[in-house]
């Protein structure tokens, strides 16, 4: 078959060049997206897919992972590459080419709706994710499409509002792991951004998609427009997008959803905001551009060209049908790993781990059902799952369950989802009788969750219901209380100091209760480590203010410029109730010597590890730089490095973390990237508050 794109592409008329740039409906009813491709010249059809959590082709089933949060949460690209590889392995066994992830955004604010898309506060972790996932997923003959380019920080208002950002913000927080993707990663595609930049939608935003994406860092892949987010045909076309999606007016794509105001699908409350019923702007209306002069054919040329480019990538013009594997015993196996490896354990006062022969009362509305994710274009439909129930069943000698309050309602962007329905049945919820068995058992696990969509951001950062209230009560009356949160991000904790053990779990997935069981009773150490900061309350945050989020007058101000999540708390002396990178472990792992050395390329971080426990544990060890010699303000420290070990009883280990010189560079608005010559500063510690060793460096 034909694969020489410049041939090619001379080869189609107008009419058929303008096919192939905008979407259309999937035949097969598979694709999220579906370019239909051209039979005449040999042009292959391609298809995306959502996959964030894990691949979600319409009316399919596939492996369930734990959240982007939860994921991040284990600091270790090497499991971020082994997720990447089997969603690409995934993605392949459903005959899809493309899959619409990783989401690079960073979380700005406790409330945003899809924190649980994304990896963290901090661009060099999100960045390290993402190149992880990016290349997992792409070793599989499967592109990858890092999303959402960029400063989408919120869901509020999201296809309007303009997120007001310096360009040092930008290059410094949001754009870091977007670059890396391309630079370091290879990513083969980019998904613009429903939110305006400084009054720009991202659709049309000429500077950062043909001047910083394309011409910077090189970027030679696919643009591709979120879902009904391109907002012009001349502009958008003029400013470097590439192909428009879906392509497809609402009511053709989202039939069942779709009314004739254009409302979007609904949740509990009835409160989504309306999908843009737009028109095809990359088809008619840019047929009429060309053949008016107001765009030039040899751009719509080169929009093809870079289209063609992906299709051989992931081998399209090659007739050999897509390899890969769905529901293997090792995806099942990863997805319990990951969701190990992405529990954090905020306080353990002697609790943990459980004894096999403990009573165990388990509480929580939802504790009989795994939490597979939030609601909206990352949900999946998985083959098996287990609860936290069931997991601990296999494990508890004597276990019993009581809700103590009604079920906490699931957002769902799909009036196909499974409902459990014991879960939705609150006839048996009661506190009193959740404390009653409290009183009578060894152990009170308690199981809490919050409910995040696409869609909507969360309108506070308090666990809904009245889960709070059964907190408190169960912990006054039990012997001992552990709490698991299954949360998308920082939630506040008002019953902290009355609990014996606090654990994170983000969004676990399908074996959310295999590997909270396996946690529990010390199988596994909890590998996870914060990817954000949990404040104690919201307006901790620099998005407590109007202006700053959900925004005024269709502006959402980023005046905090790049103090955000740690950086702001350290530069505002807000004190954390857990800072970014607190985890603890069963072990004690002892830091002894800590050294710095200059290389030819920065320096070399070297510090040795030493396990005092009598069982085995991990450890993550973090290395901030602190721009001491900068004539501008910078936050006090930004992680620039980290590893993550596994001691056996006992082991010692030296892990090396690598510097350049460039990390300890800033964004000037007029010079670029700088380096200020003289001190500054290098810090190892167990957490962004927890340094064990600081180092001075002359740069």
């Amino acid at each position: 078959m034909q694969s020489d794109s410049a041939s090619l592409v001379d080869d189609l008329t107008l009419e058929e060049k303008i096919d192939l740039v905008h979407g259309s409906l999937d035949p097969n009813g598979k694709a999220t997206g579906y370019v239909p491709g051209n039979d005449r010249v040999g042009i292959p059809e391609l298809t995306m897919v959502d996959g964030p959590l894990g691949v979600r082709a319409l009316g399919e089933q596939a492996t369930a992972f734990p959240s982007s949060i939860a994921l991040a949460s284990s600091w270790d690209s090497s499991v971020a590459r082994s997720f990447g590889t089997a969603l690409g392995r995934e993605a392949a066994a459903h005959d899809q080419d493309v899959v619409l992830g990783p989401g690079v955004n960073i979380i700005r604010t406790p409330h945003g709706g899809r924190n649980f898309e994304y990896y963290s506060e901090d661009p060099h972790l999100t960045a390290r994710m993402g190149v992880g996932t990016i290349d997992g997923i792409q070793s599989e003959g499967v592109a990858a499409m890092v999303k959402h380019y960029v400063a989408n920080n919120q869901e509020t208002n999201r296809y309007e509002v303009s997120a007001e950002v310096s360009e040092r913000a930008l290059r410094e927080i949001y754009l870091p792991a977007f670059r890396a993707a391309v630079e370091e990663a290879d990513v083969l595609s980019v998904m613009t951004a429903y939110n305006r930049v400084n009054g720009v939608h991202m659709s049309d935003h000429e500077r950062l998609l043909s001047d910083v994406l394309k011409g910077e860092w090189g970027f030679d892949g696919l643009v591709v427009s979120d879902w009904w987010g391109t907002r012009s045909t001349v502009e958008a076309a003029l400013a470097g997008l590439d192909i428009e999606m879906p392509g497809v007016e609402l009511e053709a794509y989202l039939p069942d959803e779709a009314d004739d105001d254009a409302d979007g699908p609904d949740d509990e409350d009835g409160e989504l905001p309306p999908i843009p019923d737009v028109p095809a702007y990359f088809g008619e209306p840019l047929r009429e551009a060309i053949e008016s002069g107001a765009v030039d054919e040899s751009i719509l040329d080169e929009k093809i060209s870079r289209l063609l480019r992906l299709m051989e990538s992931v081998g399209r013009f090659e007739d050999d049908e897509h390899e890969g594997e769905l529901d293997t015993p090792e995806h099942r196996q990863l997805a319990r790993e990951i969701a190990v490896d992405g529990t954090v354990m905020l306080t353990n006062d002697g609790a943990l781990p459980l004894d096999e022969s403990d009573s165990i009362a388990l509480i929580g509305p939802n504790a009989d059902a795994a939490k597979l994710g939030g609601g909206g274009s990352s949900e999946v439909s998985p083959i098996t799952e287990t609860s936290p129930h069931d997991g601990l069943a296999e494990r508890a000698a004597d276990l019993s369950f009581e809700r103590g309050v009604p079920p906490i309602a699931e957002s769902s962007f799909f009036d196909d989802a499974d409902v459990d329905e014991s879960v939705t049945d609150a006839a048996d919820a009661s506190i009193d009788d959740a404390v009653s068995a409290a009183e009578t058992a060894d152990c009170a696990v308690i199981v809490a969750q919050d409910n995040a969509t696409e869609f909507k951001d969360r309108d506070h950062i308090e666990l809904p219901g009245d889960q709070n209230e059964l907190i408190s009560a169960v912990a006054e009356g039990a012997d001992r209380t552990v709490v698991v949160l299954r949360t998308s991000g920082p939630v506040e904790l008002p019953w902290l100091d009355a609990v014996d053990a606090v654990l994170e779990t983000w969004y676990p997935g399908q074996a959310d209760g295999e590997a909270l069981a396996a946690v529990l009773f010390g199988d596994a150490d909890p590998g996870g480590r914060l990817p954000v900061t949990f404040g104690r309350s919201a307006v901790d945050y620099p998005t407590a203010d109007e202006a700053a989020f959900p925004g005024v007058d269709g502006e959402a101000r980023y005046d905090e410029g790049v103090f955000v999540g740690y950086r702001y708390f350290d530069d505002r002396e807000i004190e954390p109730l857990f800072p970014f990178g607190h985890g603890l472990s069963y072990a004690t792992v002892k830091y002894d010597d800590a050294t710095v050395s200059e290389t030819d390329d920065g320096y070399e971080v070297t510090v040795d590890l030493r396990n005092v426990s009598d069982r085995i544990g991990t450890e993550v060890a973090q290395v901030y730089a602190r721009k001491s010699a900068a004539p501008v303000d910078c936050p006090d420290r930004e992680l620039v490095g980290f590893e993550k070990v596994t001691l056996e009883s006992g082991e010692e280990a030296t892990v090396t973390v690598s510097l350049d010189r460039d990390d300890f560079a800033y964004y000037d608005e007029t010079d670029g990237w700088t380096i200020a010559d003289g001190p500054n500063t290098v810090l190892v510690g167990r957490s962004s508050r927890d340094v064990r060793a600081t180092f001075d460096v002359d740069v």
